[in-house]
């Protein structure tokens, strides 16, 4: 089994790229932001921790984190040491969860790949449990135009995100196959064939 991880910025098309790949292989795909709602869980050590960081007014009704509070808590004036924090809460957790899996898996042999999709792949030290990582690439204009039609974000946002991430620079240096995901579907799939071969 091959451990795959595909990174990129916000906006930048990774889940078509996934669907692509899901389509075109043998494969179980994990998407780190979903592990993270498993590590966020009530109940779960990160819940805790998170709450008593960010304060009791991210909870739902229901005493869950609501994902749409807590990011507004820390993007609302873009408090990097804030990200920071919560980021050292959450990785370790979601990496635990993802090593798991990945022994899971491989102990069953039931998939020729295991995809881990996250932003922040290189800056979180996943290169040194993936065979390799692909960078999906769109430039920043289509990403911005992307992210304010289908998620509604304001140019503010973008920009606060888009500068929490890592730049084209660094995703092209550590990543070992860059995927090209403009627009042009046929041609990201042609490229995610070639690279699946």
């Amino acid at each position: 089994m091959k451990v795959i991880g595909i990174t990129g910025g916000v906006g930048a098309g990774k889940s078509t790229v996934l669907d692509i790949i899901r389509k075109n292989c043998s494969c179980f795909i994990l998407i780190a932001d979903e592990a993270a709602h498993e590590v966020e869980r009530k109940g779960q050590t990160c819940y805790y921790e998170l709450v008593r960081l960010l304060g009791e007014d991210i909870l739902a009704p229901d005493g869950q984190i609501d994902k749409k509070k807590m990011a507004e808590r820390i993007f609302d004036g873009n408090n990097r040491e804030l990200l920071s924090n919560v980021n050292r809460i959450v990785h370790p957790r979601v990496k635990e969860y993802i090593l798991g899996l990945v022994d899971e898996h491989s102990r069953t042999n039931d998939v020729d790949y295991f995809f881990i999709e996250a932003a922040l792949l290189i800056e979180d030290g996943y290169k040194a449990i993936c065979d390799e990582l692909w960078y999906v690439y769109a430039s920043q204009e289509i990403r911005s135009d992307r992210l304010k039609r289908f998620r509604g974000y304001s140019d503010k946002k973008i920009e606060e995100i888009m500068g929490s991430q890592s730049d084209e620079e660094t995703f092209r240096k550590y990543c070992d196959h860059v995927i090209e995901n403009n627009g042009d579907i046929e041609m990201t799939e042609g490229q995610i064939i070639e690279l699946l071969r």
